[in-house]
């Protein structure tokens, strides 16, 4: 089978969404597929005319079937959609418009723009149920047309913790680019309420992609005299950024929102212990009772389970075992790929196309 994938920017941009393409592409070329990435403008989701033509040239000249992700497609004029090689495939991690951060004007443009372009799309490819209910119930999107594949997991080493003496407390990990949705500030106001209490803090993410809102976690922390307590540790590999979950204690999630939320079930297949917010899919990424869940954006229920887990080493190892459990149980990254593989083999047969023919389809 062959398959033209468009990615907006750099497919080695050290994200969430970048991760689970870059898996999935090696997981379909591991199963025999011939995968073509489309690189599009990097500006996109808010493209200038030049970035609009570019992206135009590019995906008109795709092969057939053709995937491309929201980040690109979902901000690109519907007419210009509809005339993209046939079968098209989007895949959505979130809907473009619940991205933090955004003006109400701009909010208001990206969720009618990507309302609009999905009626164009022969399938929609998503990474959680949460967003595939999202899709069918506020963007008109035919259940029968969306194909969940969530992401997977790799098989790791229970997590050696940080070693850190009763005295100095627990080392605390949170992992996601330093921007609004990830709810950053909700998680420094929340340790600012617990300066008695004994901790440390890394938070692991680029502070380029938003400087501004960098800088104002940097300012908050700073004016809560945290700056000793609490580090902005910049972007990762994501080997790097293993190495660090498996030496934290506590794994943090505060996200106002998110499509799936890949940390969280990394540092779950790691065994450690975890407090998540429910923003967006996170209310079931994290299962009952693999970790404490609280309210996006909630200071105070965030400041509780924290001032909980910080407190009681015992509790602390008892979420650390339910969470190794339940990582033991999620899907591999290789289930991904299948679940993918067949998706696009019913998509392909549905357009009457074989493997073979898909390739002319796309240059007719």
């Amino acid at each position: 089978m062959q398959l033209d994938f468009a990615i907006p920017g750099d497919l080695a941009t050290l994200t969430g969404s970048y991760g689970y393409d870059r898996r999935l592409i090696a997981g379909l070329r591991a199963r025999g597929h011939d995968i073509r990435v489309l690189a599009l403008p990097e500006c996109l989701p808010v493209p200038d005319g030049t970035a609009l033509a570019e992206a135009g040239r590019t995906l008109r000249a795709a092969r057939a079937p053709l995937l491309v992700e929201s980040l690109a497609l979902c901000a690109l004029p519907p007419e210009l959609a509809a005339s993209l090689p046939r079968p098209l495939i989007a895949l959505v991690h979130h809907p473009l418009g619940l991205e933090g951060g955004l003006s109400p004007s701009l909010i208001e443009h990206l969720l009618a723009n990507e309302r609009a372009v999905l009626r164009f799309c022969d399938h929609v490819l998503v990474s959680s149920r949460f967003t595939a209910g999202a899709l069918a119930t506020d963007f008109g999107v035919p259940p029968l047309r969306i194909t969940v594949a969530e992401p997977g997991t790799d098989k790791v080493a229970r997590a050696i913790g940080s070693g850190r003496s009763a005295a100095d407390g627990p080392k605390l990990v949170a992992a996601g680019s330093v921007v609004a949705r990830k709810g950053h500030d909700v998680l420094v106001a929340a340790l600012a309420r617990l300066q008695h209490l004994p901790w440390q803090l890394d938070i692991i993410g680029s502070l380029t992609r938003d400087p501004a809102c960098a800088a104002r976690l940097q300012a908050m922390i700073d004016a809560n005299g945290l700056g000793s307590r609490v580090t902005l540790r910049g972007e990762l590999a994501p080997g790097a950024l293993a190495s660090e979950v498996a030496r934290a204690d506590i794994f943090v999630m505060p996200s106002l929102y998110e499509g799936f939320g890949m940390v969280l079930t990394e540092a779950m297949a790691a065994g450690l212990a975890l407090v998540s917010s429910d923003g967006g899919a996170l209310i079931a990424t994290l299962p009952e009772g693999a970790g404490l869940k609280v309210s996006a954006g909630e200071i105070a229920a965030l400041t509780g389970a924290l001032a909980r887990v910080i407190a009681d080493p015992l509790f602390r190892q008892t979420l650390a075992d339910a969470a190794w459990q339940a990582g033991q149980k999620l899907q591999r990254w290789d289930d991904t790929a299948l679940r993918v593989e067949v998706m696009l083999q019913g998509v392909i047969a549905q357009a009457g196309l074989s493997g073979d023919c898909a390739a002319a389809a796309g240059r007719a």
